[in-house]
């Protein structure tokens, strides 16, 4: 082996052993954070299960079509795809990080063909005479040719370590965008099954309106039998009309409601309004959750909320990239390789006298940059202190979600067996009202407050009934419900249009 070549491999050898010997910025921790010891609010009963029943927490509703339409909107859902493609370019940066850290080969090749000019040759006399100096005296080797291929390599040293935190700022992003899917997952899966009870609570009360109207026109027909025969007033009639029109006039909105909730199941399950309208089908009710779910502690929050565990990777990118920044203020170590094939001649140029190489160790030191390096130091170690805030933010959110959902889900139970009993005292009051009614004993007034405070009750016993399911499912949705198994699928690629 030549002295040469010794050199060269004694150069790559000491490259490998400085690579990892020193990283400069701060090493990631992951933080401490405290939450509270137990909730301040309980559900009792009905959180009482196993944890990981929240995995898929609808199916405690026992609706089939609740259960078909999350699992379209998991197959179908755009915003799912457009996630899962962040994890797909988070992967490619990280290749393009993890690849600086290893050498770098180029190869090349070239054919010119060059005339000089004779008008702009300096030669002394002598040189002239003698045929020397500048461009020949002769036109043999003018125009000339070249003939070049070969290759050059660079492989920069990592000797301070701002390679390996970019590496290591890239897989933490990774880790992010992969708790970034699962956290569309939780925010499309309680999406879906808050549209799905809206829907059926709007149907609920259309049915509701429907009786009532249906009870208010027999009112109507008994004010004008009244008429008829002279018993009462015209202003009885024309006030059974009018509150049966305002009742009649309240079933468009709910149908433009209706619709509405319909569409948005369409849009969250990727189709167009008519594709859900066979899984919604004929009505079944407002879904109810079976007991049998559990809140947990809540410390299982940070487990088990993938917006916490995104903040957090998020926190340790950041963290890398202190030390990205840090690498700048030290020089950066290299090899480079330059090996090439010249001739003039097309059939000289694989001779061993055509080689032309060149290599060696190089640096290079930002001596001075006027304190841009330092800044841009303190810029990302600002941005750490920031993630670490939203970080905290983060927690205290989920919390006070919890909580929120926890306490709405009880006093809205305490709200639903008021409302149960004003239905059926305002039930009985209709009858009891229409019987006085007819006797003369009362005037229609009496009529028209009782049928309005029936109507009344019964739509907001509907509509409290929908509130708790949709307050379970917001809780559901704040404890993290839907990913505790779930996996990242690889990215499926969308063809594109012709």
């Amino acid at each position: 082996m030549t002295r040469q070549t010794v050199s060269a491999l004694f150069l790559v050898l000491l490259a490998s052993l400085l690579q990892s010997c020193y990283t400069v910025g701060p090493d990631y921790v992951s933080p401490r954070q405290s939450t509270p010891d137990a909730w301040s609010r309980s559900v009792l009963r009905d959180l009482d299960g196993d944890a990981a029943s929240l995995s898929e927490w609808w199916e405690g509703f026992r609706d089939p079509a609740l259960n078909a339409l999350i699992a379209r909107a998991r197959a179908s859902n755009p915003n799912l795809r457009l996630a899962l493609e962040r994890i797909t370019e988070a992967r490619a940066l990280r290749g393009i990080a993890a690849s600086q850290a290893l050498p770098q080969a180029n190869g090349s090749g070239s054919y010119s063909r060059e005339r000089f000019s004779e008008n702009t040759r300096i030669r002394s006399g002598a040189a002239a005479a003698a045929g020397q100096g500048g461009i020949p005296a002769t036109n043999a080797n003018n125009p000339s040719n070249l003939y070049t291929t070969g290759f050059d390599a660079g492989w920069e040293i990592d000797l301070f370590g701002g390679i390996r935190r970019s590496v290591e700022s890239a897989e933490a992003n990774i880790a992010a965008q992969e708790e970034n899917y699962r956290d569309s997952l939780v925010t499309l899966f309680a999406d879906v099954a808050l549209n799905y009870v809206d829907y059926r609570t709007l149907e609920a009360r259309i049915s509701v309106a429907g009786r009532n109207i249906t009870a208010q026109r027999d009112s109507v027909d008994l004010t004008r039998k009244r008429l008829e025969a002279g018993l009462v007033p015209r202003i009885d009639v024309t006030q059974a009309e009018t509150n049966l029109a305002l009742s009649e006039a309240s079933v468009p909105q709910l149908r433009a409601q209706l619709a509405l909730s319909k569409n948005r199941l369409a849009t969250l399950t990727g189709g167009f309004p008519a594709s859900v309208e066979k899984i919604l089908g004929k009505r079944h009710g407002i879904p109810v959750p079976r007991a049998g779910y559990s809140a947990g502690l809540p410390a299982d929050l940070l487990r088990a909320r993938p917006d916490i565990r995104r903040a957090e990777r998020e926190l340790a990118a950041q963290t890398a990239r202190v030390g990205v920044a840090t690498a700048d203020l030290y020089p950066r170590f290299s090899l480079f390789g330059d090996f090439r094939l010249q001739a003039v001649n097309s059939g000289d140029l694989f001779d061993s006298s055509s080689r032309a190489y060149s290599f060696g160790p190089s640096f290079q030191w930002q001596i001075f940059s006027a304190g841009r390096i330092r800044n841009n130091i303190r810029v990302e170690e600002s941005r750490v202190a920031q993630a670490y805030a939203a970080y905290e933010s983060t927690i205290l959110e989920a919390v006070e979600e919890v909580e929120t959902s926890m306490a709405a889900i009880v006093y809205e139970r305490e709200r639903l067996s008021d409302l149960t009993r004003a239905v059926s005292s305002s039930t009985e009051t209709v009858g009891l009202v229409k019987d006085n009614y007819q006797n003369g004993l009362v005037s229609f007034q009496n009529v028209l407050d009782a049928e309005r405070t029936k109507f009344s009750a019964e739509d907001e016993e509907t509509s409290s009934r929908g509130a708790i399911a949709r307050n379970y499912i917001i809780l559901y949705k704040a404890l993290g419900g839907g990913t505790a198994t779930e996996l990242i699928p690889p990215a499926v690629p969308v063809p594109a249009k012709p």
